[in-house]
């Protein structure tokens, strides 16, 4: 575990020279290849463009008002020209904070070198970009173009890896691109595939943000006020497993620590996951990463260093039996809401003319 973190890389001043010396040694890097942002730049142009034609109108609109009220007089024509230079200016910061926003502020190279800097400082490797990685979590498995991007893993003992994610999912008219945090850490024993579904991050309806529904017959209520921060779910017949797992202490340290995010425990993985992306030029971020490794992450291991699915007849298999490891799908409540809506649509006007019809013939006898 990492006890000890200089953030001094995050906060401290980059030189231009050091910025460029970066990019152009980082350009023979395998995972710096391909990173070019061409969806950003798009973005960039298209919201510029937009915002550019809607600012000039109200600035035409503006700079007539003014004159018509007028009569001419170089007091008006001084008034019209504190007019636009204000609203130029105004206009001028809210355009630079859109670009700031979509890149992710102070250039992509220079925040690369920051996370370069401070991995370094800090027993960690940073990659811009790794395709498709084999992690066997929920969100690792959806869309297509998946890639894990600016995130840090460690460089020796036990492994983790933190970040963000993305991967696209198409409708066959149009795309969407899904950006997630998450936390990987690398666990000693095979465990029972379970899921913490956060109640603070649930959509519309109550609806998991998870890209993947499971079976509300493998939910396990546990004790205490657990309940009202996640719903936990487990496999069929392995609930005494997940009572093993999920100790009251450790329950407590998932409130305190995880309340916000999600959490899946499968194979030999436990993952966070966050519905946003993590802005990592932030030190609190880091810091609240790396306590969840530190207080969760350690009492989980602790707490499993000595389990064994009974099913499986040595502890040095080091395997869950097959009923245990991955919990059964099921449907989403928007799903479901989805497929009435569509019957009512389809089904509804045929219904209403049968009715309509039967009642007519009951009024005519």
């Amino acid at each position: 575990m990492i006890r000890t973190i200089d953030y001094s890389a995050l906060t401290g001043p980059v030189a231009a020279a050091d910025v460029t010396a970066f990019k152009a040694a980082a350009k023979l890097r395998p995972n710096y290849t391909g990173t070019s942002p061409v969806g950003q730049i798009i973005a960039v142009v298209v919201v510029t463009f937009m915002l550019g034609i809607f600012l000039l109108s109200f600035l035409g609109v503006g700079a007539s008002f003014i004159v018509s009220i007028g009569d001419g007089s170089p007091a008006v024509t001084l008034v019209v020209v504190i007019f636009v230079a204000i609203f130029l200016g105004v206009a001028g910061l809210i355009v630079w904070a859109i670009i700031r926003s979509i890149t992710g502020g102070g250039g992509r190279w220079e925040r690369w070198l920051r996370l370069d800097r401070f991995a370094t400082a800090n027993g960690l490797v940073f990659s811009p970009v790794d395709a498709n990685p084999q992690y066997p979590g929920a969100i690792f498995s959806s869309g297509s173009s998946r890639a894990a991007i600016d995130h840090l893993r460690s460089a020796s003992e036990r492994f983790l890896d933190y970040g963000n994610y993305r991967y696209v999912t198409s409708n066959g008219k149009s795309s969407t691109t899904h950006n997630w945090g998450f936390m990987a850490l690398q666990l000693d024993r095979s465990l029972p595939h379970m899921v913490l579904d956060s109640k603070a991050n649930n959509g519309l309806f109550g609806g998991s943000n998870l890209p993947a529904t499971f079976s509300k017959d493998q939910v396990l209520s546990l004790e205490g006020n657990f309940n009202e921060f996640f719903t936990l779910y487990c496999p069929k017949q392995y609930e005494r497993d997940a009572l093993y797992v999920f100790t009251p202490d450790l329950m407590a340290l998932l409130i305190d620590n995880v309340a916000p995010y999600d959490v899946e425990i499968v194979d030999r993985w436990m993952f966070v996951y966050s519905g946003m992306a993590f802005d990592l030029r932030q030190p609190a971020v880091h810091q609240r990463l790396l306590s969840i490794v530190d207080t969760v992450g350690a009492k989980t291991l602790t707490q499993t260093d000595r389990y064994q699915d009974e099913r499986i007849t040595t502890f040095a298999e080091n395997v869950v039996a097959p009923q245990g490891k991955r919990l059964r799908r099921g449907f989403s409540v928007g799903a479901i809401i989805f497929l009435v809506a569509l019957v009512l649509v389809f089904v509804g006007p045929l219904f209403l003319s049968v009715f309509a019809a039967f009642f007519g013939l009951i009024s005519g006898n």
